[in-house]
């Protein structure tokens, strides 16, 4: 699957990392899975295991996102992947406008493994709860990292202030799932 190399924003610099790529690993009938590699996470801040259930605000520390546009329309879907193991699930009629609660039929599974040169997240996001065509795909993270200092990684950015609800961050592509 191709491999995606995410861009720091220009006003929110990380202090050690130098890079982070994300890539699909697997997509069939049941699941999504994703993976994000950080390079130089020597200083990466990670929150405390907390067990899989959903919470909301999980982007104010260390978290992993995927956003899903449907083709023909301006409604996304946007996840939050923890290394806590917490996740959270939103719809939204347009950019950042009529927010409710995504259904996901089980708890996405997140995996953290870290190391001072490089860290890898991997998620599984049950296929059930994605949008069922083809959509624009946003892949992103925020990382925190000693001292409290964030950075805000996306496929793109589009403005002066990190902002992963813009379209402009949707660059990549997810296929429709297969019938097999």
């Amino acid at each position: 699957m191709q491999v995606c190399r995410l861009e720091p924003h220009q006003a929110h610099p990380p202090l050690a990392v130098t890079a982070i790529e994300a890539r699909i690993t697997h997509d069939d009938r049941n699941w999504l899975g994703l993976r994000w590699r950080i390079e130089t996470a020597s200083e990466l801040v990670l929150p405390t295991p907390a067990g899989k259930r959903r919470e909301d605000g999980l982007w104010q520390t260390t978290c992993f996102e995927l956003f899903l546009q449907p083709d023909g329309g301006s409604a996304y879907c946007e996840f939050n992947l923890s290394p806590s193991e917490r996740w959270a699930a939103y719809d939204f009629s347009a950019p950042r406008s009529g927010m409710a609660q995504r259904a996901l039929p089980r708890d996405p599974v997140c995996t953290m493994r870290a190391g001072s040169r490089f860290a890898i997240f991997d998620a599984a996001i049950p296929r059930a709860g994605l949008p069922s065509g083809q959509s624009a795909m946003g892949l992103s993270c925020v990382i925190e990292e000693t001292g409290g200092r964030k950075s805000y990684w996306a496929l793109a950015h589009g403005g002066d202030a990190p902002d992963f609800h813009d379209p402009a961050c949707f660059t990549a592509w997810l296929a429709a799932p297969s019938a097999a």
